[in-house]
């Protein structure tokens, strides 16, 4: 992938102490060739998103600090009815899946990576910005963050049957080294392939399409790039949902009780439910 100079790029190499501070964090958190301008973009870039986020979050909440007002929609579209809409429908997708009581409970892992993923996808859409999601250090971060969080509910949840039901059922020691072979390729599958691919697809997808576009803003700078910020816009709102859906899965099925013991399925009534991931 060939390098990109944003607006900034420019930006940071115009002010040499964030550039320097950039330089050091680089040489002492990642343990590496301490990064220039092109390599503190995109964390930089990703500051500015949550900026964005935080700044838009506490509109929105300025926006339903009066109850009675809160409770009748808006005319038009808000930002207050933006959030109601994004918010909810991922909120609905995680409750069709694991039902209220574990959707309200691991809600806030899947909101926080919707409105994350869809605003740095968003970011590339305007001229002069790289999104976040086309480096893969930074959609790493994100499926670390994943991995962590549902293998802490796995094991919150589940004790340690989170890690030996990857074994498969127990066939009784003569089919032991069954038992190991099941849990290897169970254990690489989830905690090395799940965040691996989770990282490469958004990263390839959000990289390729603003790299299409970006050719094209370069050779038609008027009417020509419209359908590619169409689709581009289409793929950026797509990544989102998909990284959305695969780490709802991956959270309610580790958070799935196995053993017969459904205390981790109850709804908000009383009853138990079952995980239809």
């Amino acid at each position: 992938m060939p390098e990109h100079t944003s607006f900034l790029s420019y930006l940071i190499a115009m002010f040499p102490a964030l550039g320097e501070n950039m330089h050091n964090f680089g040489a002492t958190f990642l343990g590496k060739k301490p990064v220039d301008a092109h390599g503190a973009e995109p964390i930089a870039a990703s500051l500015l998103v949550v900026l964005i986020i935080l700044f838009l979050a506490w509109r929105a909440k300025a926006a339903v600090t009066d109850y009675e007002k809160s409770v009748i929609p808006d005319e038009k579209l808000s930002l207050r009815t933006f959030f109601e809409i994004f918010i909810g429908y991922f909120y609905n997708m995680m409750k069709d899946m694991m039902g209220p009581k574990r959707a309200k409970r691991y809600f806030p892992v899947v909101g926080t990576a919707a409105c994350f993923v869809f605003f740095s996808n968003v970011l590339g859409m305007i001229p002069g910005f790289l999104p976040p999601t086309a480096t893969w250090n930074i959609t790493a971060g994100c499926a670390l963050v994943v991995l962590v969080a549902f293998t802490f509910y796995g094991l919150k949840a589940q004790g340690t049957g989170f890690i030996t039901h990857l074994a498969g059922p127990w066939m009784g020691p003569a089919f032991l080294p069954i038992n190991i072979l099941i849990f290897a390729i169970e254990f690489i599958s989830t905690f090395v392939i799940r965040p691996v691919t989770l990282s490469i697809r958004l990263m390839l997808n959000i990289a390729v399409d603003h790299l299409l576009l970006s050719i094209l803003l370069g050779i038609f700078t008027l009417f020509l790039p419209l359908p590619i910020m169409i689709l581009g816009t289409l793929v950026a709102v797509v990544q989102v949902l998909v990284f959305c859906l695969l780490t709802s899965i991956y959270i309610s099925l580790a958070t799935e009780v196995h053993h017969g013991d459904d205390h981790g399925h109850d709804d908000e009534h009383g009853h138990g439910e079952k995980a239809h991931a």
